[in-house]
């Protein structure tokens, strides 16, 4: 009798986990009852590789299962086009998640948030960026500083052996923290730099580990495998981070001019606007936990993810000489040795930008893209899909369609110019993702790509160390992230 029982019972569950509770939404891999479909995405080297094959398997959309939720999968630019762009409001909300709400004490900053707090703080975000120079020469200076500081330590080590990765990812945090809290680091506060650097490298490893990934999704599961809790890496991250921020923020809140109309930085401007609300009796839009949030975003953003693109781009130009040879061709037909490299010779360096677009391409350095959610019940390719549900827009998918780029494996930046030398345009290119969710920080961030890579190539020969230069493999869970590049480097131009 026991026994009949226990086969019941597992047959009911599997009747649930296989067919009833997925009866409603687009077909899709099979999930594994607690785990879902993480375990493909974990297996497969990269991950993305897994959402190419579903996509080619089930078509434009799918579900996609992570632990016991479902997510609606759009794989597809021309479904992507009609969903995100055309019908933007409703695909506009994050997806909430237990952890993300640990970390930041509730749904806070502008990646995580939701509804009139988060248009209020993107729209401030947008604005404020805008007031720094965002595309207009102050904020080309400010790179500017950091390449020719680049250049002063690369010229000290010029014919030995040197890791550019930590010099390029100092400079990166240099820009992003200028336009935060108003300083660069420098010799004096080189501890601030360590602490900032090391918290950045530790999200970028901590979190991507099979444990972390697996409880994320799948607690139950998660919690049973070796190494230290998601609960543990969670609650360090946010200690030491917040610390960080919370100190600055309240120096800041000392020192500023709240009667100037300007503002020196990203705080100053929150503080001002912080204190008009307070003025008016509203004390939630512009919290103290609001902003150290928003600077976690802008921070990681602005360092993680410009730093990766940039590691990519240079492995993919070293890895293919062919590519080198040409761009160095074109800069020194346009730029020469004898200055920097500056957004004005951006439109004369059409074969330098075709680089860019295809290392992006090529680099497709997140996995899996955000987690959104619907805003109201809606249909997408015939389903039914309700409120609330979660919709994530594969764009590492998109940017490998074979249709769209041929031999999507190959790096080939050609695809990128026409027949008469001009650039093409493709739409389908979209590394800072698609829709109202769209990289605020997209114009900082090509601006600083830009700048950077191309005063490093113009300035330098770089070769590799004994070792050779890094293989273009990918074996992360969730950000691909490039290996280390010790190289030698030596002047172009004598």
């Amino acid at each position: 009798m026991i026994i009949l029982l226990l086969s019941a019972a597992v047959c009911v569950f599997l009747f649930h986990e296989l067919f009833w509770k997925r009866r409603h939404l687009p077909p899709g891999p099979t999930p594994l009852p607690f785990m879902g479909n993480i375990l493909a995405v974990i297996l497969e080297k990269p991950g993305y590789e897994c959402f190419r094959r579903w996509t080619k398997q089930f078509g434009d959309v799918y579900t996609f299962w992570m632990g016991n939720t479902p997510y609606i999968i759009i794989g597809t630019y021309d479904l992507l086009k009609e969903t995100y762009i055309r019908d933007g409001d409703t695909y506009k909300d994050k997806y909430p998640h237990p952890f993300n709400e640990q970390l930041r004490g509730g749904m806070y900053g502008i990646v995580e948030s939701n509804g009139h707090l988060w248009s209020t703080h993107r729209k401030f975000a947008l604005s404020t960026l805008r007031n720094f120079g965002l595309g207009k020469d102050l904020m080309q200076e400010n790179i500017l500083i950091e390449v020719e500081d680049i250049f002063r330590k690369f010229d000290a080590q010029l014919g030995k052996e040197q890791e550019i990765q930590v010099v390029l990812k100092n400079a990166i945090a240099n820009v992003i923290n200028q336009i935060i809290f108003g300083y660069r680091f420098d010799a004096t506060n080189q501890d601030k730099l360590e602490k900032m650097r090391y918290l950045v490298e530790y999200q970028e490893k901590a979190f991507t580990t099979v444990k972390a990934s697996i409880q994320a999704f799948a607690p139950r599961i998660g919690s049973i495998l070796p190494g230290k809790s998601l609960d543990q890496l969670l609650n360090e991250f946010k200690d030491n981070f917040y610390t960080f921020f919370n100190a600055e923020i309240e120096n800041h809140r000392r020192k500023i001019d709240v009667d100037s109309e300007e503002s020196q930085d990203y705080a100053e401007a929150y503080l001002k606007e912080q204190r008009k609300h307070e003025a008016r009796g509203e004390f939630e839009l512009f919290s103290n936990t609001q902003f150290a949030n928003t600077c976690l975003d802008l921070w990681l953003a602005g360092v993680s993810t410009t730093n990766t693109t940039v590691n990519w781009t240079i492995c993919y130009v070293l890895n293919h000489p062919e590519v080198l040879q040409k761009m160095n061709e074109e800069f020194d037909q346009v730029v020469g040795s004898d200055r920097l490299v500056s957004m004005g010779d951006k439109n004369n360096l059409p074969y330098f930008n075709a680089v860019l677009n295809e290392s992006q391409r090529c680099a497709n350095i997140v996995t899996i893209n955000l987690f959104h959610a619907t805003t109201k019940d809606t249909v997408i390719n015939g389903y039914p899909i309700k409120k609330g549900t979660g919709v994530i827009a594969q764009i590492s998918t998109v940017m490998l369609d074979e249709k769209i780029f041929p031999e999507p494996y190959k790096f080939n930046p050609d695809r990128f110019i026409g027949e008469n030398g001009k650039p093409i345009k493709i739409e389908q290119l979209i590394p800072f993702s698609i829709g109202k969710r769209q990289c605020p920080g997209e114009g900082l961030a090509r601006m600083e790509i830009f700048l950077l890579v191309a005063n490093l190539f113009n300035r330098y020969k770089i070769s590799p160390f004994s070792e050779g230069f890094p293989n273009l493999e990918k074996n992360s869970v969730v950000e691909i992230f490039a290996k280390g590049l010790r190289v030698i480097l030596t002047k172009r131009h004598c």
